[in-house]
């Protein structure tokens, strides 16, 4: 029995020390070895500061800058390290109501007493030299340095973006992003954030009680360096993107200028437009707020999403489709007395020289002519049993020519445009109960269609170039000129064959050589064009013209759509012609034609 009592005794006296030896074991560790817990206990002297990294910068195509970074200061709050101090003071060198200041210290308590929040969002370096100066004075506050962009000249605001703060919704889609960080919320900004931001780096402080920093935390160990982002290489045109947006100061529309080869564009403008220094800074939210509720809307890109109907710019379309279904010919001849007459349909037309054939019918723009081809086209029943078949027929070529979808460009919000369905008829008219005749305003680019400038400009891109486009895209490289993008580089062929295009670009010459278009006749440059003015039940008619040049080897298509500006050749056209004289010559010897556009105000008359 004795022998049992000493057994269970030894057996307790070891699991006493092996238990013993466990908690010695363990406390060594922790206070010696491992360094977590006395990192978590030294928070209250720490201090992290976000290093964030420099914005990639935007070039043009030509190497000018039209994007940099500007140094600015977020003032940080620690609520429960504030004393009291000077809040006058503290106000007048910031610039701000006392009002202001008691919102956003009761915000930052509410958002943590003892955690870092913005309190004021970025200062401008000229207020922090001197507000750094008294900085002693507010303990609890601290300054983290970031950039802000900067606009060298102030153009091309719709296409390049902004940037803003990030919402909940940002950050919970993406972990990267915290409280206070900025993204890219429109343009290139947007589209190629994840190049442009970089990575995020970290700085560990020491901190006394007066909040002033002694050094870095372990000489540094646990800090991370920013990357910063890469540059982008645009395929904008600096100078002809400040050109035309000069051309429609005053004017609302829309223009995009692509270079018909590579894709690439050259000018996108939407009017009226805005300086990008508007939304940088602390006066950002003020001018968001009154660009936002403008009348004119200048936020809204016309020239992505504007949906228009094309006029008679569309007729070349019905042209092609007409000859590679072979219901007309190049020779194929259609009298016009003033207008179409079926029934008791009548579809207007101007007076000029009739019958026409492929090439005098876009000279002279006859509306007789294309809707007897259209006519045609959808009821060609030697190919097509039902009206329903020949029109999905039709709207698969417009679909080739990247209309009515969205074109898969490299810039956000892009609008698809609208080519009615078989099923939408069915809709408006009763199924099966609808034919050419009910449609027949499809031939002269009206009716239910609508397209935007940029897929406008694509259709001009593929005039130029007989029948294939490259995908419109405005970043070439990143990171360095040399690191070219290989994503725009496929050629999209539509379905016409290459040989029609022929006629139809020689009937696009003469529109500018004695057709509707003579006043974009540029010396020394043979232009291809085509006028269009489109109906608008909402006032005065819409402008257009697309245009590419030179006629045999083309280096800008563009189009110009402006907003009741009446005929296509009244101010669209000049607009166009200026462009190209422009990028092409680089000066402009038209002087009293630039200065009559420039300085006549469509938005005032309206």
């Amino acid at each position: 029995m004795q022998n049992t009592f000493n057994e269970r005794r030894f057996v307790i006296k070891i699991m006493f020390l092996v238990v013993g030896a466990i908690f010695i074991l363990r406390l060594f560790f922790i206070q010696i070895i491992e360094t977590k817990y006395k990192f978590s206990a030294d928070n209250n002297v720490l201090r992290y500061t976000t290093e964030y990294p420099l914005r990639g910068l935007i070039y043009d195509r030509n190497g000018e800058l039209l994007v940099i970074n500007e140094a600015s200061y977020d003032l940080m709050i620690i609520p429960r390290q504030v004393k009291a101090f000077d809040t006058l003071e503290f106000c007048t060198l910031l610039d701000i109501e006392r009002e202001a200041f008691d919102k956003k210290f009761d915000a930052a308590k509410r958002y943590s007493t003892y955690k870092a929040s913005v309190f004021e969002k970025q200062i401008s370096k000229e207020t922090y030299a001197v507000f750094q100066e008294k900085m002693f004075h507010f303990p609890g506050f601290y300054v983290q340095p970031r950039t802000l962009r900067k606009y060298p000249r102030p153009i091309a605001a719709q296409c390049l973006g902004y940037i803003s703060e990030v919402t909940q919704a940002m950050i919970d889609e993406d972990s990267y992003y915290k409280s206070g960080d900025y993204i890219g919320v429109s343009g290139i900004e947007k589209s190629y954030e994840d190049i442009l931001r970089g990575k995020k780096g970290l700085k560990i402080k020491l901190v006394d009680v007066h909040n002033r920093e002694k050094g870095s935390y372990k000489d540094g160990i646990f800090d991370t360096v920013p990357v910063p982002g890469k540059n982008l290489y645009t395929t904008i045109d600096a100078e002809l993107q400040a050109y035309g947006e000069l051309l429609m100061t005053n004017k609302k529309g829309g223009i995009v200028a692509i270079e018909p080869e590579t894709g690439e564009i050259l000018a996108l403008i939407s009017a009226p437009n805005y300086d990008p220094n508007l939304l940088v800074g602390r006066v950002r939210s003020r001018n968001f707020s009154a660009l936002y509720l403008d009348e004119n809307i200048p936020l809204f890109n016309r020239a992505l999403m504007g949906q228009y109907p094309p006029g008679s710019t569309f007729k070349m379309i019905n042209a092609l489709i007409g000859l590679n279904e072979g219901v007309i010919t190049p020779q194929s001849r259609i009298g016009c007395s003033l207008g179409y007459h079926v029934g008791g349909l009548t579809v207007r037309c101007h007076p000029h020289p009739s019958p026409c054939d492929v090439v005098s019918s876009i000279q002279y723009s006859c509306n007789a002519f294309y809707c007897s081809v259209f006519r045609s086209i959808i009821d060609n029943k030697k190919k097509y049993r039902t009206v329903r078949a020949g029109f999905n027929m039709w709207r698969s070529y417009l679909e080739s020519f990247g209309l009515g979808l969205r074109l898969e460009t490299d810039l956000p919000n892009v609008g698809r445009g609208n080519i009615p369905t078989d099923a939408y008829y069915d809709r408006l008219h009763g199924r099966n109960r609808w034919n050419s005749v009910s449609i027949i305003s499809l031939s002269i680019g009206q009716g239910e269609l609508g397209i935007t400038p940029l897929q406008m400009a694509n259709v001009t891109s593929i005039m130029a170039n007989r029948g294939y486009y490259i995908v419109p895209h405005i970043v070439k490289a990143v990171g360095h000129p040399s690191n070219q993008l290989k994503k725009f580089t496929v050629r999209n062929n539509t379905k016409i064959d290459s040989r029609h295009f022929t006629y139809v670009i020689e009937g696009m010459h003469q529109v500018v050589e004695a057709g509707t278009a003579r006043n974009a006749k540029i010396d020394s440059i043979a232009v291809c064009g085509k006028t269009g003015t489109v109906q608008n039940p909402h006032g005065k008619n819409h402008s257009t013209f697309l245009a590419f040049a030179p006629m045999n080897s083309p280096k800008i298509a563009i189009t110009v759509f402006v907003e009741n500006a009446g005929y296509g050749s009244t101010y669209a056209a000049p607009i166009a012609s200026l462009m190209i004289e422009k990028y092409l010559k680089r000066e402009v010897q038209r002087k009293e034609l630039e200065t009559q556009i420039i300085n006549t105000n469509l938005m005032q008359s309206r």
